[in-house]
């Protein structure tokens, strides 16, 4: 079959995934996507009010650009499970190992994705496959993790991640290469990791080894890796010896790879956007996420229109993976607010089962300071 040649003004823009401002697509915003043609959207608490208003703006995006996009979101459970801002929370990760029944994870999963494609989202950001290390430890992944070992981490993660994907929606193991280990948040500032190679080998990258072949995507977190990058002082999401010789190379993933957050500290605080942007596709990522700062779109156009100048072969080996996982999204469904209040009540009882019904009812408090661009 003949390779597909992506270079146009349709095509430069595929490689971001675009926060949005508020809870409309304004006439001003929606004038840049069209311009800027991103691969697709990621939604936040932000952009949440009501049932028909989701639908509403997912439906206006998806026919803002050209081509299907790839519609993000965290849907994890507990804290980080953005569609709480207007229905009920589900059990986090650690809710639900610690429960009754195992085989409730693939419940979650089952719901995650029927109340996922019912506003149009296509990819989950997740499974967390960080190993849980110290559950107190102030580097984001509080509750977030599927289990204290590689094994449970690995039969926890694999439930959810199977019942997901057979549900319509694409998944997304996350933080390569591991920084369950990491002291600090990369939301405020970039983490050294210390931890040797074959300490890696034998704990933290088992769980993304084994689910490898059934992880749609693989978002890259902001760290660095002194015994896997040597004198190289990048994050490990701008470093092509992690992404191209570790992920692609040695291990040979065909899925599409992520950067975490540009507009994240680790990043912000020493690159410009320009550096970040480049450097991300040297590495070997195929798309950046930009979350936040969404009036940088057109200047992030510009720049990745140089950049298919400079480096046609490894932005179109980029644009292919993008295409790939295009070609998995599944038919949007007819929305029904009915069957969205079924979901929402069947997510509260399923947390019921795990926790009861007293703390089911209550939701994980906000953080406002945990980014310095935004509450993650």
């Amino acid at each position: 079959m003949p390779r597909r040649h992506y270079h146009s003004d349709m095509s430069y823009g595929q490689h971001l995934i675009l926060g949005v401002p508020g809870t409309v697509l304004d006439s001003e915003t929606a004038a840049i996507y069209r311009k800027v043609q991103p691969g697709g959207f990621i939604l936040f608490g932000r952009n949440i009010q009501s049932p028909e208003q989701l639908r509403k703006l997912c439906e206006d995006l998806v026919n803002v650009v050209d081509q299907p996009p790839i519609m993000c979101i965290d849907q994890e459970g507990g804290r980080v499970a953005r569609l709480r801002e207007m229905g009920h929370e589900p059990p986090s990760a650690k809710e639900l190992i610690e429960g009754p029944d195992l085989n409730l994870i693939t419940r979650h999963g089952e719901l995650t994705a029927e109340i996922l494609r019912t506003f149009l989202f296509n990819l989950d950001l997740c499974p967390v496959l960080d190993i849980s290390h110290n559950g107190d430890e102030s580097n984001s992944l509080k509750n977030r993790c599927w289990g204290t070992t590689p094994e449970s981490t690995i039969h926890n993660a694999g439930l959810f991640n199977t019942a997901l994907r057979a549900g319509g929606v694409a998944s997304c193991g996350k933080h390569f290469p591991g920084y369950s280990k990491a002291c600090i948040d990369p939301h405020h500032e970039l983490p050294t990791i210390t931890e040797s190679r074959d300490a890696l080998e034998s704990w933290e990258w088992k769980p993304f080894q084994a689910l490898l072949p059934e992880l749609d995507s693989m978002m890259i977190g902001h760290a660095h890796y002194p015994a896997l990058q040597g004198d190289e002082k990048q994050p490990s999401s701008l470093s092509p010896k992690i992404i191209r010789d570790i992920l692609l190379g040695e291990w040979g993933y065909k899925g599409l790879v992520m950067t975490d957050d540009i507009d994240m500290g680790a990043i912000l605080n020493h690159y410009s956007l320009e550096q970040t942007l480049n450097l991300a596709l040297d590495a070997g990522n195929h798309c950046s996420l930009l979350c936040h700062q969404v009036h940088l779109s057109l200047e992030a156009h510009e720049i990745l229109k140089r950049y298919h100048s400079a480096h046609p072969k490894i932005a179109e080996e980029a644009l292919e993976r993008i295409h790939d996982l295009r070609s998995k999204i599944a038919p949007a469904k007819k929305f029904d607010l009915a069957n969205y209040k079924r979901i929402d009540q069947e997510i509260l009882q399923l947390r019921i089962q795990i926790v009861g019904e007293e703390k089911a009812l209550q939701k994980s408090p906000e953080n406002a300071n945990r980014s310095p661009v935004e509450d993650f």
